[in-house]
């Protein structure tokens, strides 16, 4: 509770001088609208004027002898309030005293008579006068009456006296109102609530129901000036002890320093400074951590705070603030350090040769940061590793999968318990160099949560205009990350957000070919895998036909991490029979994966599935790689609707309905009756069932499939599609096609059709993918239809490549 409020009516200057008298008449009242104020019956509050329509409204009812009605503004802020913005419910109030101040300042002492309501308020007087009715208090007095009267004035005098100044004359005149009414409004006047509180407590006429609501507000009151008073308490304890301990703590240091055992923290600051001599610092950062030594110097032993500058000392001599000696960059062994680990990626291994070159001709230059896309498996990490090799850098890796907090990337400021610089720092540390090889990887899964953005950390960590003066909020000084050699890899871009993305330079990485994972296996993974398993090896040979076994028949993957895994199933197997004695050596066939791997487990189903009339084989790009993707058509009697089915996304829906459009609007070209459409519902089924799909690059396949529905001829069995289709029978360019083509070629296919404003990517298809298939350039549907189902070809079908 706290003394009666006082609230302004306005903040604009009053008025200097008197306004004429305006005839209001007497059956009226004049309103003076207030801030924060509300008046109840039977109290005495000083109001402060400033509104010019107020001061006359004022003046108008003292030269009149008149009564005021104060009524509280909905909205505090509001300079010039109309009707609408009062409460309806006010108090008629005696003016007792006007005083004017020496800076002409106006001011009222009113005392509330009685609670009135606005009937409505009179035109064209220049500040508000209302016609009101009188609302009289209630009088009745019962058992139930009485019991919340005694409780609520026990209430009142405990919320008083729990004051830090219990105003003794406020609790003599709680203990001596016998009146509910005038009890309620008295406590209510002087407890400290909101004003819109006070105003639903004005509002309320019923005499149980007002005390009920007052009651609560004074129970909430008396539980926070308890909880204020014990935490009061508390504070002033625990700053007693604290301050007792400082004391104890001094004179114990004096005790040391006395009997001479204080010499161990004197050859510790001493260790401190030896290490910042030694560590080449900046200028600004020595500074700062000579500043941390004095201040630790000062410092008791015991002191909570010792740890945490010793901590944050030993992190600043520990780091490599100084350059190392760079090895001068030898690009033909670079060139055999990157054909020795990886197969294939020519292009990838091209690029990276004249990244290393570029370093090595401007080893100040601002080189540009590569960021390896690509589905998982396919090498993204290992590349980096090889260029770490070929620079002579050592090689750290920063995962950031799952990475939501800022603070990861930026690290934690000081006066946190626990703080540690971020991951960066983190990794300049373990790494033992300024200029090492920064491997940021699965940049794609970064995070958002409530603890900030870590990608917007990331944009001045990849930017190599800003690098050179990163700050750790944990150092709180520059560390430069300029030297820094940062590669990024990914999965997809799609989630990197677009400034990030743009501060690099993207190298996408496609799956392997069939003949490319028999390849690596050979040079790498069965290798690998007789070390993994402890086998030599002149005591386990793998037959070709076995790998490609493997690979066709019991993985389906762009990279080759599942290769090995099963590779690593059969050497296992092996390594039984040699550790119990019962072979010496071992010839793993084809027949033998079987038996050791259990049957196949994909075949090929594009001969089955495309074998009916309204089954077209289409092309899809994934996370993981590229994929094929039966579209399957079915007619059934109906009413000409449109069903689709398997998870499809909204783009998806949408161009399978221009497909069906395109059908209908070419069906006479077609040899298709125009009835069947309002005869036949047409259902559309893409499987798996149970995976989500969403693009538009399946729009030939959905045309291709419809049409050979309804003109009942099936789709080439040897062939797949991608391609977006527009309205118009134009076949539109889509993205993914190297990833696609490869898997049309692993999938046992031998053509593909593909936009004609896809040429561009041709270059990047791998040589054994495009050696398998034929190309098939579509400019308009109508070429599709020829080349899938009419046997022959289009305008720009056939081509060989």
């Amino acid at each position: 509770m706290s003394s009666a409020d006082q609230a302004s009516v306005s903040d604009e200057p009053s008025a200097a001088a008197a306004r004429p008298s305006v005839s209001i008449p007497t059956d009226a009242l004049i309103m003076i609208p207030v801030r924060n104020t509300v008046l109840f019956p039977g109290m005495i509050a000083p109001i402060t004027l400033g509104r010019p329509e107020a001061i006359a409204a004022t003046q108008q009812a003292m030269r009149e002898q008149r009564q005021i009605g104060i009524l509280l503004q909905r909205d505090a802020e509001l300079n010039e309030p109309g009707p609408d913005d009062l409460y309806r419910i006010g108090t008629v109030a005696n003016i007792i005293r006007y005083l004017t101040g020496p800076d002409d300042t106006h001011h009222v002492v009113c005392q509330g008579v009685q609670r009135i309501r606005v009937l409505d308020f009179l035109p064209g007087t220049p500040f508000p006068a209302a016609r009101v009715l009188n609302i009289p208090e209630p009088t009745t007095r019962s058992p139930e009456i009485e019991a919340r009267f005694l409780n609520l004035q026990r209430q009142a005098i405990e919320a008083t006296e729990l004051l830090p100044q219990a105003p003794q004359e406020l609790i003599a005149i709680l203990r001596s109102t016998t009146s509910p009414s005038v009890l309620a409004d008295l406590a209510t006047s002087y407890m400290d609530i909101k004003p819109r509180d006070k105003q639903e407590i004005l509002e309320t006429v019923d005499l149980a129901l007002r005390m009920d609501k007052v009651s609560r507000h004074l129970a909430e009151r008396i539980e926070i000036l308890r909880l204020s008073n014990e935490i009061g308490q508390q504070t002033k304890a625990t700053f007693d002890g604290r301050q007792r301990e400082a004391i104890l703590r001094e004179q114990m240091a004096t005790i040391q320093r006395q009997l001479g055992e204080g010499d161990g923290k004197a050859q510790e600051v001493a260790e401190l400074n030896a290490a910042i001599a030694k560590a080449e610092m900046p200028a600004d950062v020595e500074s700062q951590a000579r500043r941390e030594v004095r201040r630790y110097e000062r410092m008791p032993d015991g002191a909570a705070e010792a740890g945490m500058v010793r901590s944050y000392l030993d992190w600043l001599t520990e780091l490599p603030w100084g350059l190392p000696e760079e090895k001068s960059i030898d690009i033909a062994e670079a060139r055999r350090i990157l054909d020795e680990d990886h197969y294939g990626l020519e292009k990838i291994k091209s690029r990276i040769i004249e990244y290393l070159a570029v370093r090595k001709l401007a080893p100040e230059g601002k080189a540009p940061i590569l960021c390896f896309a690509g589905p998982p498996g396919v090498g993204k990490t290992s590349l980096g590793q090889s260029i770490a090799r070929a620079m002579g850098r050592p090689f750290v890796r920063v995962s950031l999968g799952g990475v939501h907090d800022e603070a990861e990337i930026r690290g934690h400021r000081r006066t946190y318990i626990g703080a540690l610089p971020g991951n960066i720092i983190q990794a300049i540390k373990k790494a033992g160099a300024r200029n090492c090889v920064m491997m940021l990887d699965e940049l794609d899964k970064l995070g958002r949560g409530v603890q900030g953005d870590p990608s917007a950390a990331m944009l001045e960590v990849l930017d190599p205009e800003q690098n050179g003066t990163f700050r750790d909020n944990y150092l709180g000084v520059p560390f430069d990350l300029s030297r820094v050699v940062f590669i990024a890899t990914a999965n997809m871009l799609d989630t990197v957000p677009g400034p990030l993305l743009d501060r690099m330079e993207v190298i996408s990485l496609a799956g392997y070919t069939a003949d490319e994972k028999l390849q690596i296996a050979q040079r790498y993974l069965v290798r690998r895998q007789l070390e993994a398993n402890g086998l030599k090896a002149d005591q386990v040979e793998i037959d070709p036909a076995a790998l490609e076994l493997m690979i066709k028949g019991y993985t389906r993957e762009a990279g080759v991490r599942n290769l090995e895994r099963e590779i690593g199933r059969a050497f296992r197997h092996v390594a039984v029979q040699i550790a119990d004695g019962s072979k010496d050596r071992v010839a793993l066939t084809a027949q033998e994966i079987t038996t050791i791997l259990g049957p196949p487990r994909f075949e090929n189903e594009v001969a089955m599935r495309t074998s009916i009339p309204g089954v077209a084989t289409g092309l899809a790009w994934t996370p993981v790689g590229g994929d094929i993707l039966f579209i399957e058509a079915s007619r059934t009697p109906g009413r000409g609707s449109l069903i689709l089915t398997g998870q499809l996304g909204e783009v998806m829906r949408e161009s399978v309905q221009a497909a069906l459009t395109l059908v209908k609007s070419r069906a006479a070209q077609l040899g298709i009756d125009p009835a069947t459409f309002e005869k036949s519902d047409i259902h559309v089924h893409v499987p798996a069932g149970a995976t989500p799909k969403d693009g538009p690059s399946a729009g030939v396949a959905m045309f291709t499939a419809l049409t050979s529905l309804l003109t009942d001829r099936t789709v080439r069995s040897d062939t797949a599609m991608t391609g977006e289709i527009s309205l118009r029978g134009l076949v539109l360019p889509v993205g993914g096609i190297k990833e696609k083509v490869v898997a049309a070629a692993a999938a046992g296919l031998t053509r593909v059709m593909l936009p004609a404003r896809n040429r561009r990517d041709y270059d990047d298809i791998p040589a054994s993918a495009r050696d398998k298939l034929e190309f098939i350039w579509l400019e308009r549907v109508d070429e599709a239809i020829a080349a899938a189902i009419g046997g022959e070809t289009g305008s720009r079908v056939g081509e060989k490549s």
